[in-house]
């Protein structure tokens, strides 16, 4: 007999979550009696004890596994234990735990004033199936093993539709992009930019400071070395990015480093780039509600805008675009800081079939040597990869149209330039004219981050400043005029990192001195004496005296060493002809 009829209700619903059987600890007749069953093994203990003791997750993380266990698990398990015997959490528990998180159903110990349930979608409720079957596995894991096996093996889960997992991505085209753009309050415009054009994540973007603004290869660059995070009281603090791969260096176009660097002018090196209209970071939901909707409602009124993207969708769609310019997906990868390609490939796999065209052409020039070169390879500046390999003999099944073409009259992209202004920068001594001030800065600011550990080396060591200001970078200069030989650089020139080799050998072909050790440095377009783009080269000189010297250059450093040895060869077999014909004698 129950005094009221909510509590014979409750009672009924235990009774029902244990499987049509008597509740724990409850004795016909007498009811509820004393529960022997040990506090620290009851569910909700150690469920949050668990959550407790979990390393490598943020704080927001640890919180939001918190509440799910409070909301979403206690209410039906929290009478219940980890370890096997009376009262112990069974699979037909979970089992029904699933079906009543999937319906909206109410928990048999939820507060009979609790607002209805919402229904969770299968996504979710595989979400939290996954947390609960981590905790009661740490209970069959346990050095003194809890339990013999784990309840939520073989729960039927709600089929996962692939449909749901589309919907929650919106992939903009560039023009509908553009009509947001446009839409977007000037205060947001640049922060809206700088996610459709590098993919950030809203922590990563938000975060990004003055310092940040680096040089790769002779491009701008962006440096992601930091994110916003929540710790466990839900306060936002600046921490270490998502993963380590999140941690990365990104190329930018000229227009967007311009603007960065612009937002950047007069701001303390730790100084957020973005922040909200009281000067404070971006909160997401603010910007949400206040720039991101508004546009989005602004777009589909002037331009008819169908798509309801979020903030987010902006990173989808620069990897989308990516894709469309046929960016391989390792580099996407790298781009999006995604720990594993399997994230890149199971998120955006399915735009791949509009490469089928590349895929093919890809295979038949594998294939096939005397076939074209696939124009997306051409494009992409890989083609050099096999430059210098022996052509392979192959038998073609028709005549062939194509014929090697002579480009040395092609013009470079520096034009002659006798009565316009120019800027020039003297790096390491050697003046390089540019036709616009940006370009010259942009090599003046690599050169001197290229030359910037060396220079601390030679201060350390106590030389003069003068000479160590030489060895950097020292204007852009503007001049009415080039009056020196040369051209104008219109463009950024190339660099790369090349390693060089040397060794000299006597007329006997002995050593003159040991071998220098192979040393490597950034060398660019204009320093024609030390720049090359290929693998490995190498020349000999006769010099005065007899002694012969061997030097090898390139950008891979074992394959530079093996031209040094392919060199010494050479100069060897030079040195006992030389040998031989002054002792009046054949070659032995």
């Amino acid at each position: 007999m129950f005094d009221d009829l909510p509590s014979a209700e409750k009672f009924r619903d235990l009774v029902k979550l244990h499987g049509e059987q008597w509740p724990p600890g409850w004795t016909r007749g007498h009811g509820f009696v004393a529960d022997r069953r040990r506090k620290e093994t009851m569910f909700e203990p150690f469920a949050l004890a668990y959550v407790d003791r979990l390393t490598g997750i943020q704080g927001d993380t640890r919180a939001k596994y918190k509440k799910d266990i409070l909301v979403n698990m206690s209410p039906w398990f929290a009478s219940y234990s980890v370890e096997d015997g009376d009262g112990s959490i069974l699979r037909s528990m979970v089992q029904d735990w699933v079906n009543d998180l999937e319906a909206g159903r109410p928990a048999p110990l939820d507060p009979h004033d609790r607002p209805p349930r919402t229904a969770y979608k299968p996504k979710t409720i595989h979400n939290k199936h996954g947390l609960l079957s981590a905790i009661m596995q740490s209970a069959v894991d346990a050095e003194t093993s809890l339990r013999a096996s784990n309840p939520c093996a073989k729960t039927r889960l709600p089929r996962l539709d692939s449909a749901e997992d589309d919907e929650e991505i919106v992939f903009l085209e560039r023009e509908e992009w553009a009509w947001i753009y446009e839409c977007l309050a000037e205060d947001a415009k640049d922060l809206g930019e700088t996610i459709a054009e590098t993919g950030f994540r809203w922590g990563e973007v938000t975060a990004l400071q003055p310092r940040d603004l680096r040089r790769r290869n002779g491009r701008p660059a962006v440096r992601v070395q930091r994110a916003w995070k929540k710790d466990e009281n839900g306060k936002s603090v600046l921490g270490a990015p998502k993963t380590r791969k999140s941690r990365r260096t990104l190329v930018i176009t000229y227009k967007l480093d311009r603007m960065l660097r612009r937002r950047a002018k007069g701001k303390a090196q730790d100084d957020l780039l973005f922040t909200g209209p009281e000067g404070n970071k971006w909160d997401p939901g603010t910007f949400r509600r206040l720039r991101w909707v508004p546009a989005l409602e602004l777009a589909a009124e002037k331009y008819g805008l169908i798509k309801r993207p979020r903030i987010h969708d902006l990173r989808h769609s620069h990897a989308s675009w990516l894709i469309a310019a046929k960016v391989p997906l390792p580099a996407i990868q790298r781009r999006l800081g995604h720990e594993s390609i399997t994230t890149t490939v199971d998120t955006y796999g399915h735009l791949l079939d509009a490469l089928d065209d590349e895929v093919v052409a890809a295979v038949e020039w594998a294939m096939n040597p005397a076939a074209p070169l696939p124009g997306f390879l051409e494009q992409s500046g890989l083609a050099s990869a096999t430059a210098g390999l022996p052509q392979v003999p192959h038998q073609a099944s028709g005549l062939h149209d194509m014929t090697w073409k002579d480009v040395s009259d092609v013009p470079k992209d520096t034009v002659e330039r006798k009565d316009e202004s120019v800027f020039v920068v003297t790096l390491g001594g050697r003046e390089v004219p540019f036709s616009d001030r940006q370009l010259a800065q942009d090599v003046a600011d690599q050169w001197n981050d290229d030359h910037r550990e060396g220079n601390k080396v030679m201060r350390e060591e106590g030389w003069p400043e003068e000479k160590v200001a030489r060895r950097g970078a020292l204007g852009p200069e503007q001049r009415d005029r080039w009056t020196d030989g040369g051209s104008v650089w219109t463009r950024m020139p190339e660099r790369h990192f090349v390693y060089c080799a040397l060794a000299s050998y006597e007329p006997d072909g002995s050593l003159s001195y040991e071998p220098l050790a192979t040393t490597g440095r950034w060398t660019w377009e204009f320093e024609y004496d030390g720049f090359t783009t290929r693998a490995a080269e190498f020349r000999i000189e006769h010099r005065p005296g007899g002694n012969t010297e061997t030097q090898a250059r390139g950008t891979n450093r074992s394959a530079v060493s093996r031209a040094l040895e392919e060199a010494r060869r050479e100069a060897l077999a030079v040195c006992v002809r030389r040998t031989d014909a002054d002792f009046g004698s054949a070659p032995k």
